[in-house]
């Protein structure tokens, strides 16, 4: 972004008697970051200027002068040559003191009926709805390389885990579609958050409405919102949308964390159930046999950066009178960096997906060492009559016996296991298996691999 320091006379300079300082004048400006609403702010300019024509405020001549002009200075935003003044405080000025250097008094009557009040929450609403389309995209590519990579596992063994400890035999592609039910969520919250984020606070002015004839359906119609804000003094001041979005955005960043976590220990020695594609790896400036998970680090740090934001919003709002006030300017960098973090995240995750390596041996080995056929055995006796409470009771000691011995208890004898219940039988071992044990999960949302085949078919229908 290219500024200068030109000095303009600001929207309000008659009334003062003296220039803002230096000083005041960088900490209010907020065109080191706002300039990337100017295509935002010249869209809704050109719908409110469509209007006022409609209505007849504005003449044909102007608005086609507008057009005219909008057109040339978009084209030069998008080259990097318009050169953005730090004296002009905002977006929206320097590109209205930008039209009426080129097409004269057409571009001071551009403004009739408008306040910079609803024009920011207009400008910030088009911005959002355009970040979560992007957003939505990206979660479907997610999720869509979840499912690519649960269907080449849908057979391979792994240990389910609560506390972190072994608790029973899942399936790899059971695992990953968990991620993707996640993702679905937050797809539905992003799509449910967009309703509400699309809606026209142009109209409502600086807080009362306008005098002038406007249609506010009419701007709604040209710049695709499915409804008005109803109460000018909500329109202007209203930041639930930047919020809600944001909290969306923090939940979205908190499952591709939880995700991350298990990447990080996955590939750790100690686990060595995958590995990562180099592109996503560095090394250690020190240790040369090192390679470290940094793009799933990065995105763990990231999501605090992202629950800041949202905290920070919160924070921005909730001490804040009707109607507009000062403040509200400090909710886009929190806003822009919340879309930027989770766009970037996004994109980044659906490619390191596509670069998981499964190490399927080391994974079956890890559910060997933690007794996640227990549960098997427990159910395999409640079958056979025994109370549900006495089979785990029986398991426990038999779990006791046989990691005294060193064995698991696919490998203990029918005999030994006969002395802790004499109902087990020769079928027993059957049920033992780690294929036995995902087998028996066979019902809608459990970990079979029948069941997770048929998830993988109704997760390509959802997208």
């Amino acid at each position: 972004m290219s500024t200068s320091t030109t000095p303009p006379a600001g929207a309000w300079s008659g009334r003062f008697a003296e220039p803002v300082s230096e000083i005041v004048k960088r900490y209010t400006a907020s065109i080191p970051f706002d300039y990337r609403l100017a295509e935002f702010d010249i869209q809704g300019s050109l719908a409110h200027a469509a209007m006022l024509h409609h209505v007849g405020v504005l003449s044909k001549g102007d608005l086609e002068a507008i057009r005219r002009g909008m057109a040339e200075l978009l084209a030069e935003i998008r080259t990097g040559k318009f050169v953005w003044s730090l004296d002009r405080e905002d977006v929206h000025l320097n590109i209205e003191a930008a039209l009426t250097a080129k097409i004269g008094d057409a571009g001071k009557r551009l403004h009739t009926g408008r306040s910079r009040n609803d024009q920011v929450a207009t400008d910030v609403r088009l911005y959002l709805r355009d970040a979560i389309d992007r957003i939505s995209t990206g979660l479907r590519a997610c999720q869509s390389a979840l499912v690519d990579l649960a269907e080449a596992h849908t057979d391979t063994v792994m240990p389910g885990f609560t506390h972190l400890q072994v608790a029973q035999p899942v399936t790899f592609g059971h695992h990953l579609l968990a991620y993707f039910e996640m993702l679905a969520r937050d797809a539905e919250r992003m799509a449910d958050c967009r309703r509400r984020v699309n809606r026209l606070p142009l109209g409502a002015a600086a807080l009362a409405g306008t005098s002038y004839p406007i249609d506010r359906q009419f701007v709604a119609r040209e710049l695709g919102f499915e409804a008005v804000c109803e109460n000018s003094l909500d329109a202007v001041s209203d930041r639930d949308f930047a919020i809600e979005f944001t909290a969306a955005a923090a939940l979205v960043m908190t499952h591709l964390s939880r995700l991350s976590e298990e990447l990080i220990l996955w590939m750790s020695p100690r686990f060595g159930f995958i590995d990562l594609a180099d592109r996503f790896c560095t090394g250690s400036s020190i240790m040369p046999q090192k390679k470290n998970p940094d793009v799933p680090e990065l995105v763990r740090g990231k999501t605090g950066r992202v629950n800041g934001h949202l905290v920070a919003l919160l924070t921005l709002m909730k001490g804040q009178p009707l109607a507009y006030n000062k403040d509200n300017q400090e909710d886009k960098e929190p806003l822009f960096d919340t879309v930027d973090t989770l766009t970037d995240t996004l994109a980044i995750y659906a490619d390191l997906l596509t670069g998981v390596t499964v190490k399927r041996e080391a994974m079956r080995v890890a559910v060997m060492q933690g007794y996640a056929t227990a549960t098997d055995l427990a159910d395999y006796l409640v079958k056979k009559g025994v109370p549900f409470r006495d089979a785990h009771e029986v398991v426990a000691r038999t779990v006791r016996a046989a990691e005294a011995a060193g064995r698991d208890l696919a490998e203990l004898p029918l005999t030994e296991l006969q002395a802790f219940s004499p109902v087990i039988a020769d079928d027993v071992h059957a049920v033992l298996t780690l294929e036995g044990s995902l087998a028996a999960r066979d019902h809608l949302g459990g970990t079979a691999p029948a069941q997770v085949r048929a998830a993988i078919a109704r997760a390509r229908a959802r997208l």
